[in-house]
């Protein structure tokens, strides 16, 4: 069996972000990257299916500029994955980057499951699965907190609003998109950081996947960051003062009631 996982590389979030100049994009300068926290959960259902599943290989892909991007599948290897494959691009939106990973995985051949992240923590579009699943023409289930594979028969249990759960049978292959409480991540090990290094990287340029140039122009109106929040305000005196004071700022002030 073939397994593929799509993974991302973002921002740490913990690091502080800065636009660039012309507000177009963030200033890469000192920004740690690191794995998509959900594609980690994705990786490691992947790695549970290989475990049962003899004889099946984990194939980690992700776009990106290979310059940094190589960092994330080394570490995906170091957990355990078997191959790696970078797509070199950047600056692609959810469709060029859907399209992109798409058209490697049907040229790669083989894939029965193709595990990724419900979204990704940076821009929160949680697209890329359900797009790749329809370029390749194959089911797809996003939110997934349980994983079953009988045959060719893929069942999954799916988060829904207000705590219900959702449960879904399709065939394979399938695309399954994780969410958290699918598992538990494992850490890379020594050994498999020492074998990772030593692993060669496919790289793949996004020039030659022959998709149409429109596809990966993105038009920026602008970027800014969030407005700084305003000083935490004390209210002081007895319970009835404290009421009082509290109801007139948020009629007058807040503007909620």
């Amino acid at each position: 069996m073939k397994i593929f996982v799509c993974i991302k590389q973002v921002p740490d979030t913990e690091t502080k972000i800065k636009i660039t100049p012309d507000l177009k994009g963030i200033d890469s300068a000192g920004i740690k990257w690191v794995i998509n926290p959900y594609d980690e959960y994705a990786i490691e259902e992947a790695l549970k299916l290989r475990e049962s599943q003899p004889g099946s290989q984990v194939w980690v892909l992700t776009v990106g500029p290979k310059s940094r991007a190589n960092d994330s599948l080394r570490t995906a290897l170091a957990m355990g994955a078997d191959e790696a494959i970078v797509i070199n691009a950047d600056g692609l939106d959810s469709f060029a980057t859907a399209k992109a990973l798409a058209e490697v995985i049907r040229t790669e051949g083989g894939a029965q499951v193709i595990f990724s992240g419900k979204l990704a923590i940076d821009d929160n579009a949680a697209s890329v699965p359900q797009m790749m699943a329809e370029f390749l023409n194959i089911p797809h289930t996003t939110v997934v907190s349980k994983f079953h594979l009988a045959a060719e028969n893929i069942v999954v249990e799916r988060d829904t609003e207000g705590g219900s759960k959702e449960v879904v049978q399709m065939m394979a292959p399938a695309v399954v998109a994780a969410n958290k409480g699918l598992n538990l991540p494992r850490y890379a090990s020594l050994p498999g950081i020492m074998k990772a290094k030593k692993k060669t990287i496919k790289e793949i340029e996004y020039s030659t996947l022959n998709l149409p140039a429109a596809d990966q122009k993105v038009s920026y109106t602008g970027m800014t960051l969030p407005a700084e929040k305003p000083a935490v305000k004390m209210i002081t005196g007895d319970s009835v003062a404290q009421v009082s004071e509290l109801v007139k700022m948020l009629r007058d002030e807040a503007k909620v009631l």
